[in-house]
């Protein structure tokens, strides 16, 4: 992801880089939308479709072959745009260059770009998006330290701690979002398994704690189950996430959607239990619990992170760590809910996987009483949509400064 940022900055200029930046999220949504549908729509096709493929085939020996191919002819058609409609950015390669433009000229390698789960587009955090659709502008206030007499105070060793990097807030909200990035991850891990695998019909142990198989869904019912998880999250994203952050403000969002993000993994085994009736309404609400959580976390997330910067110019490394965390946490993540829903179905409860999904969340709602609020730092939401600029609290005009004043006189 931190090429095509980088391309959006360079062709686009810095004029119109935010706009383009939150075009971003809004196209990788709808990937998560039309990447499902095409999955579950083409497969099997011998048996979806016996009309136009035999049952004989090459698409009945390799039922995921066709939309494979589909995916692969889409990215032969990004390579065919990019490479005639895109402009070579690099300066060692413009034609028109010049040893002299060269020798000063500087290329910078792009930033990891920092990201969640699937669901999650990367992100630069020196841009104004956040993963969302919307600018989110960072409003700073003053603090004035005084003396009595009216002459400013010597900055305290917290103020002259601030030139430090990796602060402790800093690091507590990479840690929270690396916990976030690992139980999300295996919910879009687990997912799809769940809903094929299938259903064990042992009905000698009623019990919660007895579900030894998944509810046994067709490919094409997955495909349309996942497609319409991503129309779920882009509502979510462009509306809910805007009015609740403006609403309640970040640091109370954050703090909503940490405590509730167990209880999306808790329910979902429990699906296995319900009528044919109600299996799909109660897969509606599981997937709307989840998106409302985790949409909403992801951005809120790298808005405290940019909030506890000490500085805009530090803002590349916080981006690096925090990018590494991720990175290290989705790697870990898929192969940790495959052992344990692995070992769930030996032992007869598949929700062994989502139960240790769920106590992760939970160390992440534990773990947010160790962030820092920072102060004097708020954050304002500007929708992409106008028809909800309206429900938006108004601006707030002229600057706050707190002033502090010491009035213990030095013996």
């Amino acid at each position: 992801m931190s090429t095509p940022y980088n391309t959006i900055h360079k062709v686009i200029g810095l004029s119109f880089t935010a706009r383009a930046y939150a075009v971003m999220p809004f196209v990788w949504s709808i990937g998560t939308i039309i990447g499902p549908a095409i999955g579950g729509t083409f497969a099997h096709p011998s048996v979806s479709m016996p009309s136009a493929f035999s049952p004989d085939g090459i698409f009945a020996k390799l039922p995921y072959l066709l939309p494979n191919l589909i995916c692969a002819a889409l990215l032969l058609i990004s390579i065919f745009f990019g490479y005639f409609f895109l402009v070579e950015t690099h300066p060692d390669m413009q034609a028109w260059s010049t040893q002299e433009d060269l020798d000063h000229t500087a290329a910078g390698t792009p930033l990891m770009a920092t990201a969640g789960a699937t669901a999650d587009s990367g992100v630069d955090l020196r841009a104004d998006t956040y993963g969302t659709f919307n600018t989110v502008d960072i409003h700073e206030e003053k603090e004035w330290l005084l003396n009595a007499d009216g002459s400013s105070r010597p900055a305290s060793i917290a103020s002259r701690d601030q030139a430090k990097i990796f602060t402790r807030k800093v690091t507590m909200i990479i840690i929270a979002l690396g916990i976030f990035t690992y139980h999300s991850m295996t919910y879009d891990h687990l997912l799809p398994i769940f809903l094929q695998d299938e259903v064990m019909t042992d009905n000698a142990a009623a019990s919660p704690l007895h579900i030894p198989g998944g509810l046994g869904l067709a490919t094409q019912s997955v495909g349309i189950i996942m497609c319409i998880n991503g129309v779920i999250a882009l509502f979510i994203q462009a509306i809910v996430f805007p009015l609740f952050a403006s609403w309640l403000g970040i640091w109370k969002t954050f703090v909503m959607v940490t405590f509730l993000a167990p209880v999306a993994y808790f329910i979902v085994p429990f699906l296995a239990f319900l009528s044919e009736n109600a299996l799909y309404p109660g897969i509606w609400v599981c997937l709307t619990i989840r998106n409302f959580t985790s949409i909403l976390a992801y951005p809120v997330l790298l808005i405290l992170l940019k909030e506890a910067s000490p500085s805009p110019s530090v803002l590349g490394k916080i981006n690096g760590l925090a990018a590494s965390a991720g990175a290290a946490c989705r790697t870990v993540a898929p192969p940790m809910a495959g052992y344990l829903y692995g070992v769930g179905t030996q032992i007869g409860f598949t929700g062994l996987a989502w139960g240790g999904s769920g106590v992760v969340a939970i160390a992440g709602a534990v773990q947010l009483f160790s962030i820092q609020r920072t102060k004097y730092k708020t954050a304002t939401i500007r929708p992409m949509a106008s028809f909800m600029r309206n429900a938006m609290p108004e601006d707030r005009e002229g600057d706050i400064v707190h002033i502090m004043v010491n009035d213990n006189q030095e013996a």
